[in-house]
């Protein structure tokens, strides 16, 4: 056995990792040339990166998966940290590109919408715009949502996010109504996926994307790039122009830093014109 595959297993079975991390591991290593590259070798690996097409986000993925890779080649147990010299690779810097996403009278025809009362498909693409505009929850978390994670009393709702790591969020009372009738108009079992084929097949990424973009054609207007991530960007900001805190937001949004929920509290231009004039001088 390999470093590199004794590096995959320890992650797996001592840091119980989930498999979508382990396919991450996997093909990060795959750019390094041995199992102790020296420093100008991990240079080139960034070039060949570059010359692949990588984008700086996607650079940045797999970097940060080989450097926790040569710390753990040293053996050491604390955390990698200013003290390390082993070698490792700089993480890119990446552009500051505020995500477009809808407009408050695109979400209003969104909401509004009213698919038709006996429409399986219908009813649950609308119910899925409304979960991911009012949990802000990634769409992975969206479509393995179970009818048993739904507390319709407490208005609370179980997400299994990322590193198996599960968190609980509320939902508001429109939700609640969505949500108990679809269960009970289509009687979904406890063990059922809310999102799901009339066979009860979860479902996909792929389709949802479809679905989505299809609406809000027929609604009259382009869906935004990264249009199912958009969902949750706009729960952000919303979240952060009515008050909420971002250590909230946080925990919200299932962050294990607070550096990564920053990424979301770049406000549109309104918002800071809206301050800049009452904290300008010369403003009356």
């Amino acid at each position: 056995m390999n470093r590199f595959e004794l590096f995959i297993r320890e992650r797996r079975y001592l840091l119980n990792v989930s498999e979508h991390t382990v396919s991450w591991y996997t093909c990060a290593l795959k750019w390094l040339p041995s199992e102790s590259p020296t420093q100008d070798q991990l240079k080139d690996v960034v070039m060949r990166m570059r010359e692949k097409g990588l984008k700086e986000t996607g650079c940045n993925a797999a970097i940060r998966a080989i450097n926790a890779y040569l710390h753990w080649s040293t053996g050491a147990e604390r955390k990698c940290g200013a003290g390390c010299i082993h070698p490792r690779i700089r993480p890119l810097k990446e552009p500051q590109v505020i995500l477009p996403t809808f407009t408050d009278e695109q979400v209003k025809r969104l909401i509004a919408w009213k698919p038709g009362a006996k429409h399986f498909y219908e009813r649950r693409l609308h119910l899925l715009v409304l979960v991911l505009f009012d949990l802000g929850c990634r769409i992975s978390e969206a479509l393995t949502l179970r009818v048993s994670d739904i507390n319709l009393d407490d208005l609370l709702a179980t997400l299994n996010g990322k590193g198996r790591k599960q968190r609980i969020v509320p939902f508001s009372f429109v939700l609640r109504k969505a949500l108990h009738r679809f269960i009970a108009d289509f009687n979904l079992k406890a063990d059922a996926f809310v999102f799901a084929t009339t066979d009860g097949v979860q479902m996909s990424r792929v389709v949802a994307m479809r679905e989505v973009k299809a609406l809000c054609e027929q609604l009259g207007f382009a869906a935004p790039r990264r249009t199912l991530h958009s969902f949750r960007h706009l729960f952000a900001i919303n979240y952060l122009r009515r008050g909420g805190s971002l250590f909230h937001l946080q925990k919200t949004l299932g962050h294990s830093s607070l550096e990564m929920t920053r990424r979301y509290a770049n406000l549109v231009t309104a918002d800071l014109q809206a301050v800049y004039e009452r904290v300008s001088l010369l403003s009356k």
